[in-house]
C-alpha cells in the first residue's frame, strides 16, 4: 500500500519507519529531511491513505492552507487542544474531512523506541470502523494495533496526559519522590476521566492503552518532552528559555490553557491542570504544591 506521511518532526519520522515495514511510505514536510522517500506535499496529497502528524496548534492554518479534500483518507497522529478556541483536534479536522475519512492513533508510543523496533499498542480509533481496521493492518508486526469508536475519549486522552506529564516533571524536579509521583499520576487519571466524561467519552478508554496506558508511559519518563518542560520548571528555569532548548513543540504547554479554558466554561473540576497552568504563568510550583495538598 502507498501510504504518505505528512510532518517531518520525530513522531512523523517514527511512523514513516513504522509502516514502511510493510508498505511504500513517502514523507514530507516543510523543510526537506534527509529521510528514504521524501518527496513533495503534492505528491503526498495524490495518495489515498495519509498520516497527519503536524502539531495540533498549527492543524488549522495548515489545513486552511494546504489541504483541498479529495476523498483522501487520513489518520491523525497530532495530540493536543486548539489553545485559543478550545476544540478538539476531530472537531478541527471535521471541518475540512468528513469524519468517516478520518481515525486517530493513541496509546504508549515514544518515537524513539518505535524507531528502534521495540514492541508496543496502540489503538486506531474512528467513528469508520472499517477504516480503523484499514489502518490497523498497515502496521508492523512490533506493534499490536487494536480498534476503538471512541474518537473524542482517545483525543481527550492524548491531549491531557501531556499535562499531567508537565505536573509529574515538576513533581520530579522538586524531589518530592516515588510516592507523590504515583499519587499525582493516579489522581491524574481520575481528572482526566472527568473531564472525558463530561464530553462523552467512554470511561474503558481511559483505562487502556489510549489513557493508562499513554498517561503512564508520558508522565514517568524524561524521553516525554512535557515531562522534561515539567521538570525544568521546578527547577527554576524559565519557560522561554526551556522550550528554545527543548527545539520541539511540548503540546502540553498549550493544552493546559485549552482544558483551563473549557473547565472553566462547563464548571469542571481540574485541578492538576489549573495549577499546571498557572505554574506555565509563573506561579512558584511549590505554592502549586501546597493548594493541591489542601484542595
Amino acid at each position: 500500500m502507498k501510504i504518505g506521511v505528512i510532518g517531518g518532526g520525530k513522531w512523523g519520522e517514527a511512523l514513516h519507519f513504522a509502516l514502511s515495514q510493510k508498505n511504500k511510505v513517502y514523507i514530507t514536510s516543510r523543510r526537506k529531511r534527509d529521510i528514504k522517500n521524501f518527496t513533495t506535499l503534492k505528491e503526498v496529497l495524490s495518495l489515498n491513505y495519509l498520516i497527519f502528524a503536524i502539531p495540533a496548534q498549527s492543524a488549522r492554518e495548515w489545513l486552511s492552507s494546504n489541504f483541498e479534500f479529495k476523498n483522501q483518507n487520513i489518520l491523525v497522529a497530532s495530540k493536543g487542544i486548539e489553545a485559543n478556541s478550545g476544540k478538539f483536534l476531530n472537531e478541527i479536522l471535521e471541518e475540512f474531512i468528513p469524519s468517516q475519512n478520518l481515525a486517530y492513533i493513541s496509546g504508549p508510543s515514544f518515537a524513539k523506541e518505535v524507531m528502534e523496533a521495540l514492541p508496543t499498542a496502540l489503538v486506531i480509533n474512528s467513528k469508520n470502523l472499517q477504516l480503523a481496521n484499514t489502518y490497523a493492518k498497515f502496521f508492523p508486526d512490533f506493534i499490536k494495533t487494536y480498534v476503538s469508536d471512541d474518537v473524542i475519549g482517545a483525543e481527550i486522552c492524548g491531549a491531557y496526559k501531556n499535562v499531567i506529564a508537565i505536573a509529574s516533571g515538576i513533581c520530579d524536579g522538586l524531589e518530592l519522590g516515588n510516592n507523590a509521583r504515583a499519587s499525582l499520576i493516579s489522581r491524574g487519571l481520575v481528572e482526566m476521566s472527568r473531564f472525558g466524561l463530561f464530553f462523552g467519552a467512554k470511561q474503558e478508554t481511559f483505562l487502556g492503552l489510549s489513557g493508562a496506558g499513554d498517561l503512564f508511559l508520558t508522565a514517568s519518563s524524561k524521553l516525554s518532552r512535557n515531562y522534561r518542560v515539567g521538570f525544568a520548571l521546578a527547577k527554576g528555569e524559565k519557560l522561554d528559555n526551556i522550550l528554545s532548548d527543548l527545539g520541539e513543540v511540548a503540546e502540553g504547554v498549550f493544552t493546559a490553557g485549552a482544558i483551563k479554558k473549557l473547565s472553566t466554561l462547563h464548571d469542571i473540576y481540574t485541578p492538576i491542570a489549573s495549577e499546571v497552568y498557572k505554574i506555565l504563568n509563573s506561579k512558584d510550583p511549590r505554592d502549586s504544591l501546597k493548594d493541591l495538598l489542601s484542595s
